[in-house]
């Protein structure tokens, strides 16, 4: 065992974790589950395999990471989601390391799925993530959505080896879904910070996301998947500034909470962010 504890979020996570579970039980023996009302047995699932659950209120993704950090044994964390599982080329690189450097964070390459079919191209085949660090150091942001690490100014980042095995989404239906839920948290991430919904953000940047990920970083030879995922890349970004747009046009609109959908401030069963 090394001296890292584990932190995942989980709400309905009952098809996936177990999966994972298993495979971090190979390197830890703290794994922190912080669970927001699962209405499946992801909880029991989770207890069962010598997780620590704690059931807490939503107070978004940066937020609720930061709660399982701070329950944590270990200094060093590995920060996970339900739908990450890690490979064993990955856990014998994190077996290796020497925890001796608090400054030091790890960046983690990642292998995303759509469905059971892995992705090579687009910005899904090029994704990584620092995901394993000292908390004394390193704490999450706090916004709506897209929560970042807050590194220290000396921080040296350093690759590891092998993977976490991404299953971002089942299908088409359940990837749009979430682009829908990710635009409207974004929507007020941006409404809060005072950005601004233009013509260039709102008809050119969704274009060239597309153009980019379907094109230029070859996300057509992923075949169907990778024409969703440029679309979805498309869609998802003109629903940001749609949702904006709204929001600045129209705040007291029936429906909506400071001008954005409120279901944006409902957290989804099995949406997660980085």
């Amino acid at each position: 065992m090394v001296p890292v504890s584990v932190v995942i979020i989980t709400k309905n996570e009952a098809e996936m974790i177990s999966r994972s579970i298993t495979m971090l039980k190979q390197i830890t023996d703290d794994i922190i589950v912080v669970d927001n009302d699962s209405t499946d047995q992801t909880v029991s699932i989770t207890k069962q395999n010598g997780c620590r659950v704690y059931q807490k209120n939503w107070d978004g993704y940066g937020a609720n990471k930061n709660k399982g950090i701070e329950l944590a044994r270990y200094n060093w964390i590995l920060s996970i989601d339900a739908d990450e599982i890690p490979d064993t080329a990955l856990l014998i690189s994190i077996a290796q390391l020497k925890f001796n450097d608090n400054n030091t964070v790890y960046d983690i390459p990642f292998k995303a799925y759509y469905g059971n079919k892995p992705i090579n191209f687009g910005n899904w085949g090029r994704d990584h993530h620092i995901r394993l660090f000292n908390r004394t150091r390193v704490k999450w942001s706090e916004p709506p959505v897209h929560e970042t690490l807050i590194l220290p100014r000396n921080v040296s980042v350093k690759k590891l080896n092998g993977h976490l095995h991404h299953y971002s989404v089942k299908n088409a239906s359940e990837h749009e879904a979430k682009i829908v839920h990710y635009a409207q948290l974004s929507a007020l991430k941006y409404l809060q910070s005072g950005k601004k919904a233009g013509f260039v953000k709102l008809y050119i940047a969704p274009v060239f996301h597309f153009v980019k990920t379907y094109i230029f970083l070859l996300g057509f030879l992923d075949g169907k998947e990778g024409w969703y995922i440029a679309k979805m890349a498309m869609k998802s970004t003109w629903l940001k500034y749609h949702y904006l747009s709204k929001a600045q046009q129209a705040p007291k609109q029936k429906n909506y909470q400071n001008g954005i959908p409120v279901m944006a401030y409902e957290y989804k069963a099995d949406i997660h962010t980085e």
